[in-house]
């Protein structure tokens, strides 16, 4: 009996059908997205509350069906960018000045 489940547990871990493959990838994708409301600190400014997490995606959705889409994409990517670019680190000296 324990043989046989180990021999099922492997085979579900090793089990490469393409729908399998496909809902891994999705999966992966909306646990990153999610990761991404958490780092922007909706969760905590919204006081967890997904009917505004979701008002607010859908605002945004909406601008981005108006006529002003690529500006917006322009300016929140190049926030977005911002935002993922690595801070300075305080400890290194900086000797611009010295230039």
């Amino acid at each position: 009996m324990a043989a046989r489940h180990r021999l099922l547990a492997t085979r579900s871990r090793n089990d490469m059908r393409n729908w399998i493959v496909k809902r891994r990838e999705r999966t992966k994708h909306l646990i990153e997205l999610g990761g991404l409301v958490a780092k922007a600190g909706l969760i905590e400014l919204a006081d967890d509350d997904r009917a505004v997490i979701f008002g607010l995606l859908n605002d945004c959705a909406a601008k981005l069906r108006g006529p002003d889409r690529d500006q917006m994409l322009m300016l929140w990517r190049r926030l977005g960018r911002r935002a993922f670019a690595p801070s300075p680190d305080p400890t290194q000296a900086d000797d611009s000045f010295d230039r």
